[in-house]
């Protein structure tokens, strides 16, 4: 017995990153995995190889998340679990960042998430029953120089309280993970001297494998979270506990 048998997931940004270990973890514990992203043939290849499928999403439209939510709906005749995964990171500070990288990053980060929630909620809200998990960072718990990227994930941290205190009655739970450093491209994209001084000042000592954040999102996912919403749960070795 799998903890997600036979529920129907839907992960953004799945295509590799966080995003595919998260899928491949749901399939593990017997999901029915759509994956979705705009990096196609990476996209497939993780479907394929979780016996899955593939959507091709772009979060920042309104139309492709209903056409992908009606296409899910159709073949599967129902929904049990969303995770806004997507999501991009610049390191711009007020110094230096433009409005258009800004708004980018607004628009996948948080529109994306937005937009999940709002086109999923309904339907979980009509079976009286669903999780969706968004992907925060412990940049949305605290300050960091990346202003965009910042106001993004304390965005997803605000909308995730909003949304579980609306959906609560409805048996629908809404929660936020809150990765640190985690062995993704994300991470290593920041550069070596950079990654290193970040880890050394993780009291656990290390950063974290991908799994170990995929374990909370299978968590919440599951039955066994159903009294935990409305919650922020921090992946990160202590970092931000002082």
């Amino acid at each position: 017995m799998g903890r997600l048998d036979d529920k129907v997931i839907l992960i953004t940004g799945a295509a590799r990153g966080q995003g595919a270990t998260e899928a491949r973890q749901a399939a593990e514990q017997g999901a029915r995995v759509i994956v979705t992203d705009v990096l196609d043939d990476l996209g497939v290849e993780v479907a394929n190889e979780i016996g899955g499928t593939y959507h091709r999403l772009d979060v920042t439209g309104s139309s492709e998340w209903q056409l992908v939510v009606k296409e899910i709906v159709s073949s599967h005749g129902r929904i049990d679990g969303l995770v806004n995964n997507a999501g991009i990171f610049r390191p711009d500070t007020v110094l230096d960042a433009n409005e258009e990288d800004f708004e980018r990053i607004t628009a996948i980060n948080q529109h994306g998430t937005f937009l999940g929630m709002a086109t999923v909620a309904p339907i979980l809200k009509e079976q009286r029953a669903g999780s969706i998990v968004n992907i925060s960072s412990i940049a949305g718990m605290r300050g960091h120089q990346a202003i965009a990227y910042v106001a993004s994930k304390w965005a997803v941290r605000g909308m995730t309280k909003s949304a579980a205190t609306t959906l609560a009655k409805y048996n629908v739970r809404v929660n936020s993970v809150h990765p640190g450093a985690i062995e993704t491209d994300m991470l290593f994209d920041l550069g070596t001297e950079t990654v290193d001084r970040l880890v050394r000042a993780v009291p656990m000592g290390r950063s974290a494998k991908p799994e170990e954040v995929g374990n909370v999102v299978i968590f919440l996912l599951s039955d066994d979270a159903s009294y935990v919403t409305g919650a922020e749960i921090v992946v990160d070795g202590a970092l931000i506990a002082g």
